[in-house]
């Protein structure tokens, strides 16, 4: 039987039943985001940070001046709250919508750097990014459960 890592409790609050292994997953993937964040890095940093403008480069700069750091302050701070919230095992609302920007902000790294598309077979099991493919499914299964679990 499925058990799941993320449900809604009676009073609002959010049971988080993740094993000591997938909190120090967490962990270890967080902080590679947080260090990827500040080195100002771009590879795999794409779809964290989308055009506005894709076809006008000028409008590009401008749109980029704009939003780049508060979209940057806010993956930073979603990081911040799941760090901070990892040895819990219940989170309010808010926490939870943290873990889910920060989880969701690992898959699209992930993705882009494993060139994720909808239309990809399987990869067989002695593909050198087997690894990858399978944490790139664990953070999907992850982020839905979260989903399903602030959709409740």
């Amino acid at each position: 039987m499925f058990k799941r890592r993320v449900q809604r409790a009676r009073d609002g609050s959010f049971k988080l039943q993740l094993t000591d292994d997938e909190r120090d997953l967490v962990a270890t993937l967080a902080a590679q985001l947080r260090e990827l964040l500040i080195s100002e890095a771009t590879e795999g940093t794409e779809r964290l940070f989308p055009p506005g403008y894709a076809n006008d480069d000028e409008r590009q700069t401008e749109y980029a001046l704009l939003t780049h750091d508060e979209l940057l302050q806010s993956r930073l701070a979603a990081v911040d709250v799941v760090e901070l919230s990892l040895t819990q095992t219940s989170l309010d609302e808010d926490e939870l919508n943290a873990w889910m920007s920060a989880v969701n902000a690992l898959r699209l790294v992930l993705g882009t750097r494993l060139d994720i598309t909808e239309d990809m077979d399987m990869i067989d099991y002695d593909d050198p990014r087997a690894g990858a493919f399978v944490v790139y499914d664990y953070l999907t299964s992850l982020l839905g459960e979260i989903v399903a679990a602030l959709d409740s």
